[in-house]
């Protein structure tokens, strides 16, 4: 079996007048994250893991920000397409794991509908998706309440099916 690990991060300001989307659930609050998209920040990270799995660049690279396609697109078809793409190379997820940090608000109500909302993206078990929640404890621009981050692991496995090894 060849497995590759691929690690993602992404961060966005908060900024008032825009919904907060994490992982495709939109969360109350009364402000979300300033971004050429939904500015998923969490989505936007888990995708940019699958794609340095499988070398395949950054998210930038396939949806830059200056091509008005992408103003407010759902960040979950991102997602879709990163998975396509490891799916093509001949790669199939074995598990996410991704932890967001943000001050406010408390999002551990949360965290079932986000599994579920990033697993039915990438057609996956929800056991093989982790979502935590952390703070920066008022350290940096995070912690003082300006932006919010994300960051993200996966493991791919070779699909024993596709025949033809990627390198």
């Amino acid at each position: 079996m060849t497995a590759r690990i691929g690690q993602g991060w992404d961060v966005h300001r908060i900024t008032p007048g825009r919904p907060l989307i994490l992982g495709g659930v939109t969360i109350p609050s009364e402000w979300g994250l300033a971004g050429h998209s939904d500015a998923d920040v969490l989505s936007h990270a888990v995708t940019d893991a699958i794609l340095g799995a499988v070398a395949a660049g950054d998210i930038g690279m396939h949806f830059p920000d200056t091509d008005p396609r992408w103003k407010g697109c759902d960040s979950l078809k991102f997602l879709r397409h990163a998975c396509d793409l490891a799916a093509r190379a001949g790669f199939q997820i074995v598990n996410v794991d991704s932890t967001v940090i943000l001050e406010r608000p408390k999002l551990k109500d949360y965290r079932l509908a986000i599994r579920e909302s990033l697993a039915k993206a990438m057609t996956l078990d929800v056991a093989r998706v982790s979502v935590k929640f952390k703070t920066a404890e008022g350290v940096g621009p995070v912690g003082e309440g300006k932006s919010a981050e994300a960051h993200a692991v996966v493991l791919l496995e070779e699909n024993e099916t596709h025949g033809v090894r990627q390198t």
